[in-house]
């Protein structure tokens, strides 16, 4: 009996056994196809694999846009001065951070891009080979106020997260380094970083004094002996983030923190004038290959804004007459693009060149930065009551403050008011005419900056003498006729010498060894008389009336 207990002992003993290396077995070859830790097989990863390396075989053409992206700085039309300043910035023994200005498609990313490269290659620039170009959208940013996930600035993935891993299990946080991190010892490009959240702009501005990111966790230990050492080590001294900045905007600088603006060097793109765009199509054209009718590129600086206008034009142009099987571009093409597309004809201003009685080219600066040329027209008449009227611009414009809000009477104006009272030296009575000063095409101005274009408009017709076409002006008029500086200069002669300006006029104290380079005569004023002495040839202090008779300043008094 004892026998027979022993041997039911061992069949027992033999039947767990069995089951214990079959379960054994088949643990072993499921371990042996897991993979990743997510218990996915490695046939369905080998399945995934195959599909992804499918995808990357399966490509379109290169488009347009990407064939025409500067390879080179010498490819970046129109923005020589603000590339030059780039350089300067970047490629010196001592970089500095950059705000960079200026309207879609200018080439912003790429002459940022262009220039690391070539900072890389100078000896006494710090910048190493290695040093990586990180780029982000500030509109696309999101973060997470927990901290759970912020691509900029770092996070610290807490034990409690899903995906903690084993370092979950031992309660370690572990923190992930953003774009900062990632940028150091090179360049952070964040394109629209108007955009950026204020939490993150305040937390950016420290990052820049410190160069350091620091990551903070409410799971964080430093007696816990589970934490590897390098993470005690982050924690404790944060991890590097010494990089340049280089921020880039459509926006204006009075849009953007002063605390940032503070600590970064501002470069200015400029919108791209007819001859750029030109430039532009012409590339773009000779990369699709087709022969093209003469005077396209021309047409299409009518239509273009800028860079990317330019390249989706001339690729649409191209698959037209690749549908309709044309062997040349044509103006006729150019029509149904602009028709369909519902590009709108850009109207580029020039001047008038024949001289006319109460007309006068004010220059001024637009929203962007960029100069242009306004057209100041002005009506003198008798009337038993005199007033002012000015249109085209904002006669009053409302200021909002978060406690409240107020309204004032447009600068402009309050220079039309001005121009009056200067008037009055000249023989000119405010009571006894109606006086009307227009700003055709309702321009939004607003500024002291068009005092004397309005004055010379006013003067011109209140005396009956035409003002040559060809000359243009800028500068705020003081209540006893001297001619007081203002900003955007070099911007307002630009475009004046765009529009076919020969001779313009600005205030003495805006004056630059510099402006010589625009090609024209630019004479610097102290005072309205010097003014009128030099367009009319005369002594300011005489003035031709309507009637056709002369009153000097003695006769007056």
């Amino acid at each position: 009996m004892g026998g027979d207990l022993v041997d039911g002992w061992s069949v027992l003993t033999i039947v767990q056994l069995l089951f214990f290396g079959m379960g054994a077995y088949y643990f072993f070859t499921k371990s042996r196809k897991k993979r990743l830790g997510g218990g996915i097989s490695a046939d369905e990863n080998f399945k995934q694999m195959e599909e992804l390396e499918e995808m990357r075989h399966r490509k379109l053409t290169e488009p347009l846009s990407e064939q025409t992206r500067p390879k080179d700085l010498s490819e970046i039309i129109g923005q020589e001065k603000a590339i030059k300043a780039l350089r300067a910035a970047l490629c010196g023994p001592n970089p500095q951070h950059i705000l960079i200005y200026g309207p879609p498609g200018v080439g912003k990313t790429a002459a940022a891009r262009l220039i690391l490269e070539e900072a890389k290659k100078k000896l006494d620039c710090p910048f190493c080979e290695m040093a990586k170009f990180v780029e982000i959208d500030a509109t696309t940013l999101q973060f997470d106020e927990r901290n759970i996930a912020d691509p900029l600035m770092g996070s610290v993935h807490d034990p409690i997260y899903q995906g903690a891993g084993a370092f979950g299990q031992m309660g370690v946080p572990q923190p992930r380094p953003g774009a900062i991190c990632e940028a150091h010892g090179g360049v952070l490009f964040i394109d629209e970083i108007g955009e950026l959240h204020p939490v993150q702009m305040n937390k950016l501005l420290k990052v820049l004094e410190d160069r350091i990111a620091r990551f903070q966790s409410s799971y964080y230990n430093r007696d816990n002996k589970n934490i590897p050492p390098y993470i005690h080590e982050i924690f404790k001294k944060g991890m590097p983030a010494d990089f340049r900045l280089i921020g880039a905007t459509t926006r204006n600088p009075s849009d953007i923190p002063p605390a940032l603006r503070s600590r970064c060097t501002e470069i200015f793109f400029e919108g791209l004038d007819e001859k750029a765009v030109e430039q532009i199509a012409r590339n773009s054209l000779s990369r699709c290959g087709l022969p093209y009718e003469e005077g396209l590129c021309k047409k299409i600086a009518c239509y273009a804004r800028g860079g990317r206008d330019t390249v989706n034009i001339v690729q649409s142009l191209a698959a037209l007459a690749v549908m309709e099987g044309k062997r040349k571009i044509t103006f006729e093409d150019l029509d149904w693009v602009a028709e369909t597309g519902r590009y709108q004809p850009i109207l580029r201003k020039k001047v008038c060149k024949k001289a006319q009685i109460g007309v006068v080219n004010g220059m001024a600066v637009q929203g962007g930065g960029n100069g242009t040329l306004l057209a100041i027209e002005a009506t003198v008449q008798k009337a038993e009551k005199g007033f002012l009227t000015v249109t085209g611009i904002v006669e009053e414009e409302e200021i909002r403050g978060k406690q409240r809000s107020s309204r004032r009477k447009s600068n402009a104006r309050s220079s039309a008011e001005n121009v009056l009272t200067v008037l009055e030296k000249y023989g000119f009575v405010k009571d006894g005419y109606q006086v009307h000063i227009n700003f055709p095409g309702g321009t939004p101005v607003d500024g002291p900056s068009a005092g004397i274009a309005m004055f010379l408009a006013v003067y011109s017709a209140f005396t009956g003498v035409a003002v040559d076409g060809e000359i243009a002006l800028t500068g705020e008029i003081g209540l006893l006729g001297q001619v007081l500086p203002v900003g955007g200069v070099a911007d307002k002669l630009s475009a004046a010498v765009d529009a076919g300006v020969k001779q313009a006029f600005i205030p003495k104290e805006n004056w630059r060894e510099s402006y010589s380079k625009f090609g024209i005569s630019i004479v610097p004023l102290k005072n309205v008389d010097e003014l009128l002495a030099q367009v009319f040839q005369k002594d300011g202090n005489s003035v031709v009336l309507n009637e056709g008779s002369i009153l000097t300043a003695k006769e007056k008094d």
